[in-house]
């Protein structure tokens, strides 16, 4: 048996490498959010958030049911909703649709509930970043989206013809499929509003 105790021992890890936390200046240049049970959303000029996300949104709610991408679950086994929003970037949308070759993927294909600018390298912001909103509302990252069948399937079907778009979307869309997050603060965003992400302190932790 594993003895966590041993397993744990200063001696026996290397020192982490440290990075201060930051902060950094972002807006949110358009909103968007399903009507229903759809994939995909629609823009909007405000997005009124509860601790609960987007009431009626598709991805809205306290809970949810694990799917695909929680394997050490029971597939529908209710657990923490961590996934209220969605966040994207123009860049890296761009860069996706460059690396699939088509003319271009738009944020409501892929179910965007927040497109970002002012932040490089969106998908690549760490967990328990904080986005503070002009207005009051405080979104909490829970770390970059992993890109599913699903949205190729949602890309594919704005371009006829390419029926190979669902699974080499999977492959384009790595690390540029923006952040998943949750309402720490609830209020409503604006379109256009800006943002502060208070970038925490980081590490890698190995043996």
């Amino acid at each position: 048996m594993l003895d966590l105790g041993e397993a744990a021992e200063p001696d026996r890890a290397a020192a982490p490498q440290r990075r201060p936390g930051l902060r950094l200046a972002g807006r949110a240049t358009a909103l968007y959010r399903t009507a229903g049970s759809g994939f995909e959303t629609s823009q909007v000029a405000a997005l009124d958030l509860g601790f609960d996300g987007l009431d009626g949104d598709r991805h809205g709610g306290l809970t949810r049911r694990a799917g695909g991408r929680e394997p050490w679950y029971p597939r529908g086994t209710e657990i923490r909703n961590e996934r209220q929003v969605s966040l994207l970037a123009a860049d890296e949308l761009a860069e996706t649709a460059e690396a699939l070759g088509i003319d271009a993927i738009r944020p409501e294909w892929v179910g965007a509930n927040l497109l970002i600018a002012g932040i490089a390298r969106l998908s690549f912001l760490p967990p328990r970043t904080l986005l503070m909103f002009e207005g009051g509302v405080t979104l909490k990252i829970d770390g970059d989206n992993a890109p599913c069948r699903a949205a190729g399937h949602a890309v594919a079907r704005h371009y006829e013809g390419r029926a190979d778009i669902p699974f080499a979307y999977v492959r384009a869309a790595r690390h540029r499929r923006g952040l998943v997050g949750w309402v720490e603060k609830p209020g409503r965003i604006e379109a256009g509003e800006g943002f502060e992400a208070r970038v925490p302190e980081q590490w890698i932790y190995g043996s």
